[in-house]
C-alpha cells in the first residue's frame, strides 16, 4: 500500500533542493556581467516555493516508506526535477518551446546528452552552467543526494537506494545508506575538482573546465561548444577527458578502494577486467582501422579511437571525430558499443558491463549443461556463484531492453524518421548516450525530430536511466493493487 504523505514529503524536499541548485547560476551570471540573474532567481524561488508549500502540510506527520513508495518517489522525482528544470531555459528564452526545453532538461538529468540546440555557443554562461549542472546532479542521482538529508527526517532510504540503483549487485560502502551516499558523493566531488584543475592547466579556460568536468563525471556529454571536445585540438585535453570518462564509467566502489590503497581488490574485480578488456580490444581494432583507412598518424588514430570507444561505452557521448565518416565497419563497431554501458555502480548508463558478462557466462554454461544435464554448473562472478534470481533478473532485463528497443524503433519510424535515424535515436536515448547514427549522429542533433518523437525519446531516457524495471513496474496493474 502506498503512503501518499511520505511520497509528497520527499518529492517536496527534492523540489526545494533543486530550487537551491538553480541559484548557483546567479554568481556565474554576475561574474560574466550577463542579464539573466533575475530569471534564475525566479526559477529557484518558484521551484523551492512550490516544494515548501507542498511540504508544510506533511512536515509533522509520522511517515513510513516501503518499496512501492520508493519506485513512485524515484520516478516521480526525476520527472519533477525535469519539469521544473525547464524554468531557467524558458524564462531566459534560451529554449522558448516547452517540448524542447523539457527534452533538453531530462536529457541533462538522465545524463543522456541528446540535445536540440544548434546555437550552444550563443547561450549565456549562466544557462550553460545550469545545463552542465543538470548532468552533474543526475550523474550521481537525485535520490542519492536526497538520501543525505532523509535520515534527519526519520525516513529510511534503502528503498530509494535500491529503486534508483537497481544493478544486479548494488554495492554499499557502508551498512547505512546515508554513509554510503556521503562516500560516493565525496569521490564524485574529488574527481570533479581534479579534472577541473587538470583541464584548466591545459588549453581550456576555467569556466569551460568546470562545465566539462561536471558533465564528464556524470558521463553526460553536454559541452559548452557546438563541436564538443573536437573544438580543442589538444592531445592533452583529449587524454585527460578520456581518463576521467574511464573513471566515471568504473564502479565507484573500486575508486574508493583505490583511494585507500587496496589495489588488489580492484584487479580481483572481474567486471573491471572485462571493462578494461572491452575498451582495449575495441580501441586496438579501431586504431588499426583508422590508421590504414584515413592515412593519419598512429597517435592520432589511437587517440580518436580510444576517446570514442571510452566515450560511447561509458555512455558519455563526447566526440573528437565524426565516426559516421569513418569506414562503415568502424561505424558498426561504435554502434555495437552503444549496447554495452558502464560498470555497475558507476554514473554510466546502458545495460552495464556486469549484465553483459553474466549473460555471456550463462550462455556458455548453458552449453555445458546440455552436455552434462545432471551437473550443477552455476554462473560464477569473482569466483562466487551468482544467485539464480540474479541471473534471471539479468536475462529478463536484456530481454526487456531488446523488446523496448525494437518497439521504439518501429514507433520512431512511424513518426517519419528514416531507419538509421530511428535506430540511432533509440539506441542513444535508451542507453543514455546522446549522439547516435543517421540524422542524430555526432555532427547533428535532435532538433528535427517530430514533437511526439521528442516526448517518446524523453520517456526512453528516463526508462534507460532508471534501468527499466523502476519505471515499468509502475505500468503493472498489480503494483497499484493493495
Amino acid at each position: 500500500m502506498l503512503n501518499p504523505r511520505t511520497i509528497i514529503r520527499i518529492l517536496s524536499l527534492i523540489l526545494i533542493t533543486e530550487g537551491i541548485f538553480m541559484w548557483l547560476s546567479i554568481p556565474v551570471t554576475l561574474i560574466f556581467r550577463e542579464h539573466d540573474a533575475l530569471q534564475f532567481l525566479l526559477s529557484g524561488a518558484i521551484t523551492s516555493g512550490i516544494g515548501a508549500i507542498a511540504y508544510l502540510p506533511v512536515r509533522k506527520s509520522q511517515l513510513e516508506l516501503n518499496r512501492r513508495d520508493g519506485y513512485v518517489i524515484v520516478t516521480g522525482g526525476w520527472i519533477l526535477f525535469s519539469l521544473f528544470g525547464t524554468l531557467p531555459f524558458l524564462l531566459t528564452r534560451s529554449i522558448p518551446g516547452f517540448t524542447d526545453a523539457f527534452f533538453e532538461t531530462i536529457s541533462g538529468f538522465t545524463t543522456t546528452g541528446a540535445s536540440i540546440l544548434s546555437n550552444i555557443e550563443e547561450l549565456s554562461h549562466g544557462v550553460l552552467f545550469w545545463r552542465s549542472l543538470t548532468q552533474w546532479l543526475g550523474g550521481m542521482g537525485i535520490i542519492l543526494l536526497t538520501l543525505l538529508i532523509l535520515p534527519f527526517l526519520g525516513i529510511g532510504g534503502m528503498q530509494l537506494f535500491s529503486a534508483e540503483v537497481p544493478s544486479p549487485t548494488p554495492d554499499k560502502l557502508h551498512p547505512h545508506v546515508k554513509d554510503t551516499a556521503k562516500r560516493l558523493w565525496l569521490i564524485y566531488v574529488v574527481f570533479t575538482l581534479g579534472e577541473t584543475l587538470l583541464l584548466w592547466a591545459g588549453e581550456m579556460g576555467l569556466f569551460d573546465a568546470v562545465c566539462h568536468s561536471l558533465t564528464t563525471m556524470a558521463t553526460g556529454g553536454y559541452s559548452t561548444k557546438q563541436a564538443s571536445i573536437a573544438y580543442w585540438n589538444s592531445p592533452y585535453i583529449h587524454y585527460v577527458i578520456t581518463l576521467f570518462m574511464f573513471l566515471a564509467g568504473t564502479n565507484f566502489t573500486l575508486s574508493y578502494f583505490a583511494m585507500h590503497g587496496q589495489f588488489r581488490k580492484i584487479w580481483a574485480n572481474e567486471e573491471f577486467r572485462w571493462y578494461l578488456g572491452f575498451i582495449g580490444g575495441f580501441a586496438i581494432v579501431i586504431t588499426l582501422g583508422l590508421f590504414f583507412t584515413t592515412g593519419g598518424g598512429l597517435e592520432l588514430a589511437f587517440r580518436n579511437a580510444l576517446f570514442q570507444v571510452v566515450s560511447i561505452l561509458t555512455t558519455t557521448g563526447f566526440v573528437t571525430a565524426d565516426y559516421l565518416k569513418w569506414a562503415p565497419w568502424l561505424g558498426v563497431l561504435i554502434f555495437i558499443l552503444m549496447y554495452f554501458g558502464g560498470s555497475a555502480g558507476s554514473t554510466g548508463g546502458g545495460p552495464k558491463i556486469m549484465r553483459i558478462v553474466i549473460m555471456l557466462k550463462n550462455s556458455t554454461q548453458e552449453l555445458k549443461r546440455m552436455i552434462h544435464p545432471n551437473a550443477v554448473i552455476p554462473v560464477r562472478l569473482n569466483k562466487i556463484a551468482v544467485n539464480e534470481s540474479v541471473v534471471t533478473n539479468v536475462l529478463a532485463f536484456i530481454a526487456f531492453y531488446g523488446i523496448i528497443a525494437v518497439i521504439s524503433i518501429a514507433i520512431m519510424s512511424v513518426l517519419g524518421n528514416d531507419f538509421d535515424t530511428s535506430v540511432g535515436a533509440v539506441a542513444a536515448t535508451l542507453g543514455n548516450i546522446g549522439p547516435g547514427i543517421g540524422g542524430v549522429g555526432p555532427a547533428l542533433n535532435y532538433a528535427e525530430i517530430h514533437v511526439a518523437g521528442k516526448w517518446y525519446l524523453s520517456f526512453l531516457m528516463l526508462v534507460g536511466r532508471l534501468e527499466l524495471f523502476t519505471v515499468l513496474v509502475l505500468f503493472s496493474p498489480m503494483f497499484w493493487r493493495r
